[in-house]
């Protein structure tokens, strides 16, 4: 079965938080031949580790690396990969992301007023 997860699923497996749900989650991980993780998946799963769970950094690239190098995952892996520079750089992940992607379609500078993720996207 090829599937599409919903960031609960990825969090249920990652945090082994719920019992129940954790099980299926790490069973449909294991079973399916292709998973698509979507960016937006992975901006949330960063932040829910991150904010709500309050694993640190470290811990967020360690699960995003070990998601990449799962033979059936696929993702926009240059996008991750900035996410997770940015990550380990001391910024957001989903900060990273988003400027790969804006770079992508076009854009020539990133812009927020996080004025942290900004100096490190420009240094």
């Amino acid at each position: 079965m090829k599937v599409s997860v919903d960031t609960n699923v990825l969090v249920r497996a990652v945090l082994q938080d719920d019992v129940r749900q954790a099980r299926k989650a790490s069973k449909l991980l294991k079973e399916a031949s292709l998973i698509a993780v979507s960016l937006v998946c992975l901006c949330e799963l960063a932040w829910v580790l991150r904010r709500g769970a309050k694993r640190s950094k470290d811990d967020v690239s360690i699960a995003i690396r070990s998601l990449m190098a799962t033979r059936n995952v696929v993702m926009n892996r240059p996008a991750a990969e900035a996410g997770l520079a940015l990550l380990d750089a001391g910024g957001d992940f989903a900060n990273g992301v988003m400027a790969y992607e804006g770079t992508w379609l076009g854009g020539e500078a990133f812009v927020s007023f996080d004025k942290q993720a900004v100096d490190l996207l420009s240094g």
